[in-house]
């Protein structure tokens, strides 16, 4: 018998939404229907074709130019909360600045009582915590809510909560991270929120800087961030999940806006102490081939499938990376 196919929508169709498109033209148990951008949307209830989709918004600059599934409006996620009853679930990979955001994005699929499916691949400590705050709301409409499902927070905060299995007790959780691409423009979300972790910066700051700010201050690094001592929700998703205080986590990294090699590996290491009362490390390192879309979209992906299963078994509310294991997508 074959497996009943997963209707999905994406908000946003910038990098990682337009790679997240191509990962689900290569599944045979998902299914894209709806995309939104800030110009317009796409949606067919049987489904999208995604190369129509890429083709509109990297060459024509919106999801709205489709043939015959696009439309262009000013609210594309309003008009998608509309039509959100023939999709089953949706990827929130919108800015996420500031942080209540896409909090609010949430609560408005709330507000129209969507019962289905929402994964975010969010960063920052401070967004994730509005997210658990709407854990009552999505609860009562039936809605199954997994946050910080992405790359890290997401697999490495998963492979560090399974890792924690050896000891005793933990010491430490430290996570760093390369990322390289080979250009800004093509995931500037993402290096947005990446520089509002530098000294001198706040996501105020960041959202208020044009495009060409943002290149001048890359060029002034030679299109290298270094990031240290960051405001990730590694800390408190592995915290909720009752695994270590987010004070022993740190996060940090490399990002390379000019080039698509990874400048390191990204890994995690998980430190702590046994019954035996030894000290030992576990470490989880990433292969340097996986980019980062791959490494974000793929466990999202993997825990909209864990979602819709434990959605139709009447399990609602907000879920992290860190209490759930992804399934495999086809």
């Amino acid at each position: 018998m074959q497996a009943e196919i997963i209707r999905v929508g994406i908000l946003g169709a910038g990098g990682l939404g337009q790679a997240a498109a191509q990962i689900l033209a290569q599944k045979q148990e998902m299914q894209l229907v709806a995309i939104a951008d800030r110009s317009g949307f796409a949606f067919d209830a049987e489904g999208l074709d995604a190369t129509a989709v890429l083709q509109a918004s990297m060459t024509q600059g919106s999801v709205g130019y489709t043939p015959g599934a696009g439309t262009f409006t000013s609210d594309a996620i309003r008009a998608l909360i509309e039509r959100s009853h023939d999709v089953d679930a949706f990827f929130i990979a919108l800015p996420n600045l500031p942080n209540d955001f896409i909090p609010g994005v949430i609560h408005n699929f709330a507000q129209a009582e969507y019962d289905g499916v929402m994964v975010d691949a969010l960063k920052r400590t401070g967004a994730v915590e509005l997210v658990f705050k709407l854990d009552p709301l999505l609860s009562a409409v039936g809605m199954t809510y997994i946050t910080g499902a992405g790359a890290t927070p997401g697999l490495l905060t998963a492979a560090a909560a399974l890792a924690a299995q050896s000891f005793q007790e933990i010491l430490k959780v430290e996570i760093y991270f390369g990322v390289g691409i080979s250009n800004w423009d093509a995931y500037r979300a993402t290096i947005r929120e990446d520089i509002a972790h530098l000294d001198g910066f706040d996501v105020e700051r960041v959202s208020e800087m044009t495009d060409e700010e943002i290149e001048v201050e890359l060029d002034r690094r030679n299109g290298i961030l270094e990031l240290v001592n960051m405001e990730h929700a590694d800390d408190v998703i592995l915290e909720h999940a009752g695994i270590v205080d987010r004070k022993q986590v740190t996060v940090g990294g490399i990002v390379d806006t000019r080039s698509p090699k990874k400048p390191v590996s990204t890994n995690v290491k998980v430190t702590g102490k046994t019954f035996e009362g030894k000290m030992s490390t576990h470490v989880f390192t990433l292969g340097d081939e996986t980019s980062m879309a791959a490494n974000v979209c793929g466990p999202v992906f993997g825990y909209m499938k864990t979602g819709i299963w434990l959605n139709r078994r009447s399990i609602h509310g907000v879920f992290s990376s860190a209490d759930l294991m992804p399934r495999f997508v086809q």
